[in-house]
Protein backbone atom coordinates (compact mmCIF):
# COMPACT_ATOMS: atom_id res chain seq x y z
CA UNK A 1 0.00 0.00 0.00
CA UNK A 2 1.68 3.51 -1.25
CA UNK A 3 1.20 6.39 1.52
CA UNK A 4 -1.49 8.27 -0.55
CA UNK A 5 -3.13 5.31 0.32
CA UNK A 6 -2.48 5.01 4.37
CA UNK A 7 -2.64 8.09 4.73
CA UNK A 8 -6.83 8.25 2.89
CA UNK A 9 -7.04 4.89 4.70
CA UNK A 10 -6.10 7.20 7.84
CA UNK A 11 -8.69 9.92 7.30
CA UNK A 12 -11.42 6.86 6.80
CA UNK A 13 -10.58 5.41 10.08
CA UNK A 14 -10.51 8.72 11.78
CA UNK A 15 -13.59 10.07 10.01
CA UNK A 16 -15.52 6.70 11.18
CA UNK A 17 -14.44 7.29 14.37
CA UNK A 18 -15.85 10.64 14.71
CA UNK A 19 -19.28 9.31 13.22
CA UNK A 20 -19.58 6.71 15.52
CA UNK A 21 -18.56 9.06 18.24
CA UNK A 22 -21.42 10.83 17.73
CA UNK A 23 -23.72 8.26 17.22
CA UNK A 24 -23.16 7.20 20.59
CA UNK A 25 -25.77 8.38 22.90
CA UNK A 26 -26.27 8.60 27.02
CA UNK A 27 -27.50 5.06 28.38
CA UNK A 28 -30.95 4.93 29.17
CA UNK A 29 -32.07 6.42 32.25
CA UNK A 30 -33.84 4.02 34.81
CA UNK A 31 -36.85 5.20 37.13
CA UNK A 32 -35.67 7.24 40.06
CA UNK A 33 -34.17 4.50 42.97
CA UNK A 34 -36.64 3.65 45.99
CA UNK A 35 -35.11 5.75 49.10
CA UNK A 36 -36.59 5.72 52.31
CA UNK A 37 -36.54 8.45 54.12
CA UNK A 38 -34.62 8.31 57.34
CA UNK A 39 -36.55 11.09 59.21
CA UNK A 40 -40.14 8.88 58.33
CA UNK A 41 -41.44 12.19 58.39
CA UNK A 42 -42.66 14.82 55.94
CA UNK A 43 -39.80 16.55 54.63
CA UNK A 44 -41.97 20.12 55.44
CA UNK A 45 -39.41 21.45 57.86
CA UNK A 46 -36.17 21.08 56.84
CA UNK A 47 -32.69 21.89 58.48
CA UNK A 48 -30.02 24.18 57.17
CA UNK A 49 -26.49 22.53 57.97
CA UNK A 50 -24.38 25.70 57.87
CA UNK A 51 -27.03 28.39 58.94
CA UNK A 52 -29.13 26.65 61.60
CA UNK A 53 -32.43 27.98 59.59
CA UNK A 54 -34.89 25.81 58.24
CA UNK A 55 -36.22 26.01 54.57
CA UNK A 56 -39.53 24.30 53.16
CA UNK A 57 -39.58 21.45 49.63
CA UNK A 58 -42.57 22.15 47.78
CA UNK A 59 -45.73 19.88 48.12
CA UNK A 60 -48.89 19.59 48.56
CA UNK A 61 -49.79 23.25 46.99
CA UNK A 62 -51.81 22.68 43.74
CA UNK A 63 -55.57 23.84 45.44
CA UNK A 64 -53.83 26.94 46.90
CA UNK A 65 -52.26 27.92 43.96
CA UNK A 66 -55.22 27.70 41.64
CA UNK A 67 -57.08 29.64 44.37
CA UNK A 68 -54.79 32.46 45.03
CA UNK A 69 -54.72 35.59 43.22
CA UNK A 70 -52.56 36.76 40.31
CA UNK A 71 -50.18 39.31 39.14
CA UNK A 72 -50.22 39.58 34.93
CA UNK A 73 -46.11 39.73 33.80
CA UNK A 74 -46.11 41.63 30.47
CA UNK A 75 -42.95 42.42 28.74
CA UNK A 76 -41.52 42.94 25.14
CA UNK A 77 -40.47 38.71 25.18
CA UNK A 78 -42.22 37.14 28.31
CA UNK A 79 -45.93 37.02 28.98
CA UNK A 80 -47.57 35.23 32.10
CA UNK A 81 -48.40 35.98 35.60
CA UNK A 82 -47.22 35.20 39.08
CA UNK A 83 -49.04 33.98 42.21
CA UNK A 84 -49.47 35.75 45.50
CA UNK A 85 -48.61 32.59 46.81
CA UNK A 86 -45.65 32.67 48.46
CA UNK A 87 -44.80 34.95 45.29
CA UNK A 88 -44.24 31.86 43.00
CA UNK A 89 -42.83 33.01 39.53
CA UNK A 90 -44.86 29.62 37.94
CA UNK A 91 -46.72 30.81 34.93
CA UNK A 92 -44.44 32.12 32.15
CA UNK A 93 -44.09 31.80 28.26
CA UNK A 94 -41.80 33.03 25.74
CA UNK A 95 -43.31 35.29 22.71
CA UNK A 96 -40.01 35.37 20.44
CA UNK A 97 -40.36 31.73 19.89
CA UNK A 98 -42.45 28.49 19.27
CA UNK A 99 -42.90 24.93 20.13
CA UNK A 100 -42.11 23.96 15.73
CA UNK A 101 -41.75 26.13 12.68
CA UNK A 102 -45.23 24.77 11.62
CA UNK A 103 -47.61 28.01 11.08
CA UNK A 104 -49.84 28.39 14.30
CA UNK A 105 -47.67 26.55 16.48
CA UNK A 106 -47.98 27.66 20.06
CA UNK A 107 -45.14 29.87 21.73
CA UNK A 108 -42.74 28.50 24.44
CA UNK A 109 -44.25 27.86 27.51
CA UNK A 110 -41.27 27.71 30.05
CA UNK A 111 -42.81 27.60 33.58
CA UNK A 112 -46.15 25.90 34.51
CA UNK A 113 -47.87 26.15 37.93
CA UNK A 114 -48.24 23.16 40.92
CA UNK A 115 -50.68 21.37 39.94
CA UNK A 116 -50.17 21.21 35.82
CA UNK A 117 -48.62 18.77 33.91
CA UNK A 118 -44.76 18.93 34.03
CA UNK A 119 -44.79 22.62 36.77
CA UNK A 120 -41.95 24.21 37.12
CA UNK A 121 -41.57 27.32 39.01
CA UNK A 122 -39.11 29.82 41.12
CA UNK A 123 -39.79 31.43 44.17
CA UNK A 124 -38.22 33.00 47.54
CA UNK A 125 -38.63 32.95 50.81
CA UNK A 126 -37.17 33.29 54.00
CA UNK A 127 -35.55 30.74 56.36
CA UNK A 128 -36.04 30.50 60.24
CA UNK A 129 -33.22 31.07 62.32
CA UNK A 130 -33.54 32.06 66.19
CA UNK A 131 -36.10 34.26 67.86
CA UNK A 132 -38.27 33.34 65.47
CA UNK A 133 -40.40 30.18 64.25
CA UNK A 134 -40.64 28.93 61.13
CA UNK A 135 -44.40 29.42 60.92
CA UNK A 136 -43.82 33.00 61.80
CA UNK A 137 -41.59 33.92 58.37
CA UNK A 138 -43.17 33.82 54.48
CA UNK A 139 -42.75 30.16 52.64
CA UNK A 140 -43.92 28.49 50.36
CA UNK A 141 -47.22 28.17 51.71
CA UNK A 142 -47.62 32.17 52.82
CA UNK A 143 -50.21 34.42 50.77
CA UNK A 144 -49.17 37.85 50.16
CA UNK A 145 -51.00 40.44 49.86
CA UNK A 146 -50.13 43.18 46.94
CA UNK A 147 -52.70 46.15 45.00
CA UNK A 148 -50.80 45.84 41.93
CA UNK A 149 -51.84 44.06 39.19
CA UNK A 150 -48.98 43.87 36.77
CA UNK A 151 -45.13 43.80 36.20
CA UNK A 152 -43.59 45.30 33.04
CA UNK A 153 -40.19 46.70 32.86
CA UNK A 154 -41.76 50.21 34.08
CA UNK A 155 -43.70 48.77 36.67
CA UNK A 156 -42.36 46.82 39.31
CA UNK A 157 -44.91 45.32 41.80
CA UNK A 158 -44.70 44.79 45.88
CA UNK A 159 -45.87 42.18 47.93
CA UNK A 160 -46.14 42.46 51.90
CA UNK A 161 -46.99 40.11 54.40
CA UNK A 162 -47.04 40.57 58.47
CA UNK A 163 -46.86 37.49 61.14
CA UNK A 164 -48.79 39.61 63.76
CA UNK A 165 -45.98 39.00 65.91
CA UNK A 166 -43.79 42.54 65.41
CA UNK A 167 -42.25 40.98 61.86
CA UNK A 168 -43.10 42.32 59.12
CA UNK A 169 -41.88 41.53 55.15
CA UNK A 170 -41.97 43.00 51.44
CA UNK A 171 -40.88 41.79 48.29
CA UNK A 172 -40.43 44.51 45.83
CA UNK A 173 -40.42 42.07 42.34
CA UNK A 174 -39.15 43.99 38.58
CA UNK A 175 -38.21 42.83 35.52
CA UNK A 176 -35.80 43.56 32.49
CA UNK A 177 -36.54 43.60 29.07
CA UNK A 178 -35.11 40.11 28.49
CA UNK A 179 -35.43 37.20 30.61
CA UNK A 180 -34.02 38.54 33.82
CA UNK A 181 -36.16 39.25 37.59
CA UNK A 182 -34.45 40.78 40.65
CA UNK A 183 -36.18 40.85 43.99
CA UNK A 184 -35.65 43.10 46.90
CA UNK A 185 -36.64 41.23 49.80
CA UNK A 186 -36.94 43.28 53.04
CA UNK A 187 -38.42 42.49 56.72
CA UNK A 188 -38.66 44.93 59.60
CA UNK A 189 -38.59 44.36 63.52
CA UNK A 190 -41.49 45.86 65.25
CA UNK A 191 -40.79 43.35 68.56
CA UNK A 192 -39.12 43.34 71.24
CA UNK A 193 -36.54 40.83 70.51
CA UNK A 194 -33.95 40.29 68.02
CA UNK A 195 -35.03 37.85 65.38
CA UNK A 196 -32.25 35.71 63.17
CA UNK A 197 -33.72 34.80 59.73
CA UNK A 198 -31.77 33.38 56.60
CA UNK A 199 -33.38 34.61 52.46
CA UNK A 200 -33.61 31.86 49.83
CA UNK A 201 -34.67 31.27 46.51
CA UNK A 202 -35.63 28.25 45.17
CA UNK A 203 -36.61 26.66 41.40
CA UNK A 204 -38.15 23.61 41.76
CA UNK A 205 -39.51 20.88 38.74
CA UNK A 206 -41.62 18.59 39.17
CA UNK A 207 -40.43 15.30 37.36
CA UNK A 208 -38.23 15.19 34.70
CA UNK A 209 -39.18 17.63 31.68
CA UNK A 210 -41.30 15.41 29.05
CA UNK A 211 -38.66 16.77 26.16
CA UNK A 212 -36.03 15.36 27.55
CA UNK A 213 -32.93 14.94 24.66
CA UNK A 214 -30.82 12.45 26.83
CA UNK A 215 -27.78 12.84 24.06
CA UNK A 216 -24.45 12.72 26.12
CA UNK A 217 -23.36 15.43 23.79
CA UNK A 218 -26.24 17.83 25.89
CA UNK A 219 -26.20 18.50 29.46
CA UNK A 220 -29.46 18.87 31.05
CA UNK A 221 -30.30 18.85 34.78
CA UNK A 222 -29.00 21.08 37.77
CA UNK A 223 -26.15 23.47 36.73
CA UNK A 224 -24.46 25.58 39.28
CA UNK A 225 -21.24 28.08 39.31
CA UNK A 226 -20.19 28.54 42.62
CA UNK A 227 -16.74 30.68 42.75
CA UNK A 228 -15.56 30.36 39.25
CA UNK A 229 -16.29 26.80 39.55
CA UNK A 230 -19.04 24.77 36.71
CA UNK A 231 -20.57 21.65 38.41
CA UNK A 232 -23.44 20.22 36.34
CA UNK A 233 -25.51 17.13 37.29
CA UNK A 234 -28.09 15.21 35.05
CA UNK A 235 -31.94 15.32 36.13
CA UNK A 236 -30.97 11.36 36.58
CA UNK A 237 -28.49 11.70 38.89
CA UNK A 238 -29.85 14.03 41.26
CA UNK A 239 -31.70 10.99 43.32
CA UNK A 240 -28.43 9.39 43.33
CA UNK A 241 -27.10 11.89 45.94
CA UNK A 242 -26.26 10.60 49.61
CA UNK A 243 -28.77 11.12 51.96
CA UNK A 244 -27.82 14.22 53.58
CA UNK A 245 -28.85 14.68 56.99
CA UNK A 246 -29.76 18.13 57.71
CA UNK A 247 -31.90 17.80 54.61
CA UNK A 248 -33.58 14.72 54.72
CA UNK A 249 -33.22 14.27 51.43
CA UNK A 250 -30.80 13.24 48.83
CA UNK A 251 -28.69 16.20 48.54
CA UNK A 252 -25.60 18.31 46.97
CA UNK A 253 -24.62 21.59 49.54
CA UNK A 254 -22.06 23.68 48.46
CA UNK A 255 -20.85 27.00 50.60
CA UNK A 256 -20.50 29.51 47.89
CA UNK A 257 -17.93 32.09 48.80
CA UNK A 258 -17.04 34.52 46.07
CA UNK A 259 -20.55 34.41 44.22
CA UNK A 260 -22.29 32.35 41.88
CA UNK A 261 -25.61 31.34 40.73
CA UNK A 262 -27.48 27.76 40.32
CA UNK A 263 -30.91 26.80 39.13
CA UNK A 264 -32.17 23.84 35.81
CA UNK A 265 -30.97 24.12 32.34
CA UNK A 266 -32.75 22.46 29.45
CA UNK A 267 -31.50 22.19 25.37
CA UNK A 268 -32.42 25.90 24.81
CA UNK A 269 -34.17 27.35 28.40
CA UNK A 270 -33.00 28.11 31.84
CA UNK A 271 -34.04 29.38 35.13
CA UNK A 272 -31.23 30.00 37.53
CA UNK A 273 -31.19 31.54 41.22
CA UNK A 274 -28.49 34.37 41.30
CA UNK A 275 -27.94 35.44 44.69
CA UNK A 276 -26.04 38.80 45.52
CA UNK A 277 -22.89 38.03 47.55
CA UNK A 278 -22.11 34.98 49.30
CA UNK A 279 -25.02 31.63 49.65
CA UNK A 280 -24.67 28.29 50.41
CA UNK A 281 -25.86 25.95 47.25
CA UNK A 282 -28.24 23.60 47.57
CA UNK A 283 -29.25 20.61 44.81
CA UNK A 284 -32.00 17.87 46.25
CA UNK A 285 -34.10 15.32 45.27
CA UNK A 286 -37.69 15.13 46.79
CA UNK A 287 -38.36 11.08 47.37
CA UNK A 288 -41.95 11.23 48.18
CA UNK A 289 -43.58 14.26 45.42
CA UNK A 290 -40.82 13.55 42.63
CA UNK A 291 -39.24 17.37 42.93
CA UNK A 292 -36.07 18.13 41.50
CA UNK A 293 -34.98 21.45 43.49
CA UNK A 294 -32.20 24.18 43.44
CA UNK A 295 -31.86 26.12 46.40
CA UNK A 296 -29.50 29.25 47.38
CA UNK A 297 -29.74 30.68 50.72
CA UNK A 298 -28.66 33.74 51.66
CA UNK A 299 -26.50 34.43 55.16
CA UNK A 300 -28.39 34.47 57.80
CA UNK A 301 -29.68 38.24 58.82
CA UNK A 302 -30.08 39.44 62.38
CA UNK A 303 -32.94 42.33 62.54
CA UNK A 304 -32.35 44.18 66.10
CA UNK A 305 -35.79 45.80 67.05
CA UNK A 306 -36.74 48.79 65.39
CA UNK A 307 -34.55 48.42 62.30
CA UNK A 308 -34.93 46.93 58.43
CA UNK A 309 -32.77 44.60 56.84
CA UNK A 310 -33.04 44.63 52.79
CA UNK A 311 -31.24 41.68 51.02
CA UNK A 312 -31.57 41.05 47.28
CA UNK A 313 -30.90 38.42 43.92
CA UNK A 314 -31.99 37.64 40.80
CA UNK A 315 -33.95 35.12 39.04
CA UNK A 316 -33.50 34.48 35.16
CA UNK A 317 -36.24 32.35 33.48
CA UNK A 318 -35.69 32.58 29.33
CA UNK A 319 -33.35 31.57 26.43
CA UNK A 320 -30.38 30.70 26.49
CA UNK A 321 -29.31 33.73 24.17
CA UNK A 322 -25.70 33.97 23.86
CA UNK A 323 -25.55 38.03 23.74
CA UNK A 324 -27.80 38.16 26.62
CA UNK A 325 -26.69 36.61 28.57
CA UNK A 326 -23.12 37.42 28.07
CA UNK A 327 -24.54 40.76 28.66
CA UNK A 328 -25.77 39.55 32.24
CA UNK A 329 -21.99 38.17 32.87
CA UNK A 330 -19.70 41.07 31.58
CA UNK A 331 -22.50 44.15 32.54
CA UNK A 332 -24.48 42.38 35.14
CA UNK A 333 -21.93 40.76 37.10
CA UNK A 334 -23.19 37.32 36.78
CA UNK A 335 -20.26 34.92 37.06
CA UNK A 336 -19.54 32.51 33.97
CA UNK A 337 -23.28 33.51 33.25
CA UNK A 338 -22.00 32.24 29.40
CA UNK A 339 -20.93 28.97 30.78
CA UNK A 340 -24.31 28.28 31.22
CA UNK A 341 -24.32 26.95 27.47
CA UNK A 342 -23.08 23.53 27.26
CA UNK A 343 -20.00 24.37 25.16
CA UNK A 344 -18.49 20.69 25.88
CA UNK A 345 -14.61 19.67 26.09
CA UNK A 346 -13.71 22.02 22.98
CA UNK A 347 -15.10 24.75 24.69
CA UNK A 348 -11.41 26.41 23.47
CA UNK A 349 -12.57 25.46 19.83
CA UNK A 350 -16.48 25.55 20.07
CA UNK A 351 -16.72 29.58 22.02
CA UNK A 352 -14.14 31.34 19.23
CA UNK A 353 -16.36 28.77 15.95
CA UNK A 354 -19.78 30.32 17.33
CA UNK A 355 -18.62 33.75 17.84
CA UNK A 356 -17.62 33.69 14.43
CA UNK A 357 -20.07 32.07 13.23
CA UNK A 358 -22.47 34.21 14.94
CA UNK A 359 -20.35 37.65 13.84
CA UNK A 360 -20.92 36.50 10.30
CA UNK A 361 -24.44 35.87 10.76
CA UNK A 362 -24.87 39.56 12.10
CA UNK A 363 -23.11 40.53 8.37
CA UNK A 364 -25.41 38.31 6.40
CA UNK A 365 -28.51 37.57 8.24
CA UNK A 366 -28.63 33.75 7.20
CA UNK A 367 -27.37 30.82 8.91
CA UNK A 368 -26.86 28.55 6.04
CA UNK A 369 -24.80 31.51 4.02
CA UNK A 370 -22.83 32.00 6.70
CA UNK A 371 -22.00 28.57 7.91
CA UNK A 372 -20.38 27.98 4.26
CA UNK A 373 -18.53 31.46 4.85
CA UNK A 374 -17.99 29.76 8.08
CA UNK A 375 -15.94 26.71 6.73
CA UNK A 376 -14.26 29.07 3.84
CA UNK A 377 -12.32 30.90 6.89
CA UNK A 378 -11.14 27.64 8.98
CA UNK A 379 -9.95 26.17 5.71
CA UNK A 380 -8.21 29.20 5.17
CA UNK A 381 -6.50 29.37 8.61
CA UNK A 382 -5.99 25.21 7.75
CA UNK A 383 -4.42 26.52 4.16
CA UNK A 384 -0.33 26.15 4.97
CA UNK A 385 -1.10 22.57 6.44
CA UNK A 386 -2.90 21.59 3.36
CA UNK A 387 -0.15 23.00 1.32
CA UNK A 388 2.32 20.87 3.20
CA UNK A 389 0.27 18.06 3.14
CA UNK A 390 -1.12 18.62 -1.31
CA UNK A 391 2.56 19.05 -1.85
CA UNK A 392 4.01 16.19 -0.29
CA UNK A 393 1.37 14.47 -1.87
CA UNK A 394 2.54 15.36 -5.31
CA UNK A 395 6.08 14.65 -5.26
CA UNK A 396 4.83 11.11 -4.13
CA UNK A 397 2.95 10.81 -6.67
CA UNK A 398 6.47 11.65 -8.58
CA UNK A 399 8.01 8.87 -6.88
CA UNK A 400 5.93 6.61 -7.77
CA UNK A 401 8.22 4.87 -10.75
CA UNK A 402 10.88 5.19 -8.42
CA UNK A 403 8.98 3.47 -5.92
CA UNK A 404 7.58 0.26 -8.51
CA UNK A 405 11.27 -0.25 -9.29
CA UNK A 406 11.82 -0.21 -5.57
CA UNK A 407 9.22 -3.27 -4.69
CA UNK A 408 10.56 -4.81 -8.19
CA UNK A 409 13.99 -5.11 -6.76
CA UNK A 410 13.39 -5.69 -3.08
CA UNK A 411 10.88 -8.52 -3.90
CA UNK A 412 9.79 -10.30 -0.23
CA UNK A 413 12.71 -8.37 1.61
CA UNK A 414 10.05 -5.93 3.68
CA UNK A 415 13.05 -4.48 5.55
CA UNK A 416 14.89 -3.99 2.34
CA UNK A 417 11.65 -2.34 0.78
CA UNK A 418 11.76 -0.24 3.83
CA UNK A 419 14.97 0.98 4.21
CA UNK A 420 15.34 1.75 -0.13
CA UNK A 421 11.61 4.37 0.51
CA UNK A 422 13.13 6.08 3.85
CA UNK A 423 16.46 6.39 1.34
CA UNK A 424 14.24 7.83 -1.33
CA UNK A 425 12.22 10.10 0.82
CA UNK A 426 15.10 11.68 2.45
CA UNK A 427 16.65 12.04 -1.18
CA UNK A 428 14.02 13.92 -2.58
CA UNK A 429 13.05 15.86 0.73
CA UNK A 430 9.15 13.82 1.22
CA UNK A 431 7.70 13.29 4.49
CA UNK A 432 4.90 10.53 4.20
CA UNK A 433 3.31 11.38 7.55
CA UNK A 434 2.18 15.22 5.98
CA UNK A 435 -0.64 13.85 4.14
CA UNK A 436 -2.46 13.47 7.80
CA UNK A 437 -1.80 17.20 8.89
CA UNK A 438 -5.07 18.60 7.66
CA UNK A 439 -6.67 15.37 8.75
CA UNK A 440 -5.89 15.84 12.43
CA UNK A 441 -7.21 19.46 12.58
CA UNK A 442 -10.70 18.79 11.42
CA UNK A 443 -11.53 16.02 14.22
CA UNK A 444 -11.94 18.54 17.09
CA UNK A 445 -12.98 21.15 14.78
CA UNK A 446 -16.03 18.88 13.46
CA UNK A 447 -16.99 17.82 16.79
CA UNK A 448 -16.77 21.73 18.18
CA UNK A 449 -19.05 22.47 14.96
CA UNK A 450 -21.58 20.05 15.49
CA UNK A 451 -21.82 21.39 19.60
CA UNK A 452 -22.21 24.27 18.23
CA UNK A 453 -24.88 23.49 15.62
CA UNK A 454 -26.89 20.89 17.94
CA UNK A 455 -26.43 23.08 21.15
CA UNK A 456 -26.79 26.64 20.83
CA UNK A 457 -30.25 28.49 20.54
CA UNK A 458 -29.36 30.38 17.62
CA UNK A 459 -29.32 27.34 15.38
CA UNK A 460 -32.74 26.26 16.46
CA UNK A 461 -35.26 27.53 13.85
CA UNK A 462 -32.69 28.87 11.69
CA UNK A 463 -33.82 28.86 7.62
CA UNK A 464 -31.48 28.78 4.77
CA UNK A 465 -33.60 29.16 1.75
CA UNK A 466 -36.50 26.97 0.29
CA UNK A 467 -37.22 24.02 2.44
CA UNK A 468 -34.74 24.04 4.55
CA UNK A 469 -36.25 26.39 7.50
CA UNK A 470 -34.59 24.30 10.50
CA UNK A 471 -30.91 23.91 10.24
CA UNK A 472 -30.44 22.31 13.51
CA UNK A 473 -32.86 19.29 12.36
CA UNK A 474 -32.27 17.14 9.76
CA UNK A 475 -32.39 17.61 5.93
CA UNK A 476 -36.40 17.86 5.46
CA UNK A 477 -36.75 16.87 1.50
CA UNK A 478 -36.48 13.46 -0.06
CA UNK A 479 -35.71 10.81 -2.76
CA UNK A 480 -39.20 9.77 -2.48
CA UNK A 481 -40.95 12.65 -3.92
CA UNK A 482 -37.77 14.29 -6.12
CA UNK A 483 -36.92 16.36 -3.39
CA UNK A 484 -40.44 18.23 -3.48
CA UNK A 485 -40.82 18.05 -7.04
CA UNK A 486 -43.66 15.38 -6.92
CA UNK A 487 -46.94 16.42 -5.27
CA UNK A 488 -46.54 14.23 -2.33
CA UNK A 489 -44.69 14.79 1.31
CA UNK A 490 -41.73 13.32 3.01
CA UNK A 491 -41.35 10.49 5.35
CA UNK A 492 -41.39 11.94 8.68
CA UNK A 493 -37.96 13.28 9.86
CA UNK A 494 -36.51 10.93 11.74
CA UNK A 495 -38.11 8.31 10.87
CA UNK A 496 -36.17 4.70 9.62
CA UNK A 497 -37.58 5.66 5.89
CA UNK A 498 -36.40 8.87 6.04
CA UNK A 499 -32.70 7.89 6.89
CA UNK A 500 -33.06 5.53 4.06
CA UNK A 501 -35.08 7.86 1.44
CA UNK A 502 -32.19 10.40 2.23
CA UNK A 503 -32.66 14.19 0.94
CA UNK A 504 -30.52 16.22 -1.04
CA UNK A 505 -27.94 17.24 1.47
CA UNK A 506 -26.61 13.89 2.32
CA UNK A 507 -26.49 13.07 -1.18
CA UNK A 508 -24.64 15.59 -2.33
CA UNK A 509 -22.34 15.13 0.49
CA UNK A 510 -22.03 11.36 -0.47
CA UNK A 511 -20.95 12.74 -4.26
CA UNK A 512 -18.62 15.55 -2.91
CA UNK A 513 -17.24 12.69 -1.08
CA UNK A 514 -16.64 10.72 -4.20
CA UNK A 515 -15.60 13.83 -6.42
CA UNK A 516 -12.68 14.36 -3.73
CA UNK A 517 -11.38 10.67 -3.85
CA UNK A 518 -11.21 11.23 -7.90
CA UNK A 519 -8.34 13.15 -7.34
CA UNK A 520 -6.44 9.85 -7.17
CA UNK A 521 -6.74 6.93 -9.06
CA UNK A 522 -7.99 3.84 -7.08
CA UNK A 523 -5.88 1.63 -5.02
CA UNK A 524 -4.49 -1.53 -6.52
CA UNK A 525 -5.40 -3.57 -3.64
CA UNK A 526 -9.33 -5.01 -3.78
CA UNK A 527 -9.93 -4.66 -0.58
CA UNK A 528 -8.30 -1.15 -0.26
CA UNK A 529 -10.86 -0.05 -3.36
CA UNK A 530 -13.91 -1.99 -2.47
CA UNK A 531 -13.62 0.42 1.13
CA UNK A 532 -12.74 3.84 -0.79
CA UNK A 533 -15.63 2.73 -3.08
CA UNK A 534 -18.11 2.18 -0.89
CA UNK A 535 -17.13 4.77 1.65
CA UNK A 536 -19.04 8.05 0.68
CA UNK A 537 -22.29 6.19 0.45
CA UNK A 538 -21.99 4.72 3.52
CA UNK A 539 -20.94 8.48 5.27
CA UNK A 540 -24.16 10.05 3.04
CA UNK A 541 -26.67 7.06 4.85
CA UNK A 542 -24.57 7.83 8.06
CA UNK A 543 -25.01 11.64 7.93
CA UNK A 544 -28.67 11.69 6.56
CA UNK A 545 -30.26 12.17 10.26
CA UNK A 546 -27.63 14.53 11.35
CA UNK A 547 -28.61 18.33 11.47
CA UNK A 548 -28.69 19.70 8.53
CA UNK A 549 -25.85 22.64 8.84
CA UNK A 550 -23.69 20.21 10.27
CA UNK A 551 -24.11 18.25 6.55
CA UNK A 552 -23.76 22.06 4.71
CA UNK A 553 -20.66 22.53 6.59
CA UNK A 554 -19.00 18.97 5.24
CA UNK A 555 -20.05 19.14 1.61
CA UNK A 556 -18.11 22.81 1.36
CA UNK A 557 -15.48 21.42 3.58
CA UNK A 558 -15.39 18.60 1.22
CA UNK A 559 -15.84 21.32 -2.15
CA UNK A 560 -12.83 23.72 -1.11
CA UNK A 561 -10.65 20.63 -0.17
CA UNK A 562 -11.04 19.35 -3.66
CA UNK A 563 -10.53 22.86 -4.70
CA UNK A 564 -7.61 23.65 -2.89
CA UNK A 565 -6.09 19.66 -3.20
CA UNK A 566 -6.30 19.81 -7.27
CA UNK A 567 -4.66 23.81 -7.58
CA UNK A 568 -2.02 22.82 -5.19
CA UNK A 569 -1.05 19.36 -7.25
CA UNK A 570 -1.42 21.15 -10.51
CA UNK A 571 0.84 23.69 -9.19
CA UNK A 572 3.28 21.00 -8.32
CA UNK A 573 3.02 19.72 -11.48
CA UNK A 574 0.93 17.25 -10.91
CA UNK A 575 -2.23 16.81 -13.49
CA UNK A 576 -5.19 14.63 -11.56
CA UNK A 577 -6.93 13.29 -14.24
CA UNK A 578 -10.69 13.43 -12.66
CA UNK A 579 -12.58 12.02 -15.50
CA UNK A 580 -10.51 9.27 -15.94
CA UNK A 581 -10.68 7.82 -12.90
CA UNK A 582 -14.39 8.35 -12.74
CA UNK A 583 -14.11 6.24 -16.17
CA UNK A 584 -11.92 4.03 -14.64
CA UNK A 585 -14.71 3.53 -11.77
CA UNK A 586 -17.77 2.90 -13.55
CA UNK A 587 -15.26 0.24 -16.21
CA UNK A 588 -13.98 -1.81 -12.75
CA UNK A 589 -18.15 -1.45 -11.53
CA UNK A 590 -19.47 -2.79 -15.19
CA UNK A 591 -16.37 -6.08 -15.28
CA UNK A 592 -17.63 -6.76 -11.26
CA UNK A 593 -14.35 -5.78 -9.52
Amino acid sequence: MDDQNKNLLLATGLSFAVMLAWFAIAPPQGPPPTVEDPSKTSPVAETNASNDVSTNIISGNATAVADADRIKINTPRLEGSLSLLAGRIDDLRLKDYTETIEEGSPIVTLLSPEGSANAYYGLNGWAAASGVEPADVPGPNTLWSSSDKNLTPNSPVTLAWDNGKGLSFQRVISIDDNFMFSIKQSVTNRGNSTAALAPYGQVARHGEPPNLKGFFILHEGMVRMSDGELNETDYGKMPKFEINPKERAPAEVIQVVNGGWIGFTDHYWMTTMVPQGAFKSVAKYDINNDVFLTEAVQPTQTVEPGTTTTVTSQFFAGAKEWEVIRTYQDQGGVEGFVDSIDWGWFYFLTKPIFWLLHTLNGYIGNMGWSIICLTLVIKALLLPLAYKSYVSMARMKELQPEMEKLKESAGDDKQKMQKGMMELYKKNKVNPAAGCLPILPQIPIFFSLYKVIFVTLELRHATWFGPFNDLSAPDPTSIMNLFGLLPWGAPDTGSIIALVLIGILPLLLGISMWMQQKLNPAPTDPTQAMIFTWMPWVFMFMLGGFASGLVVYWIANNTITFIQQYSIMRSQGVKPDVFANIKDTFRKFKKGG
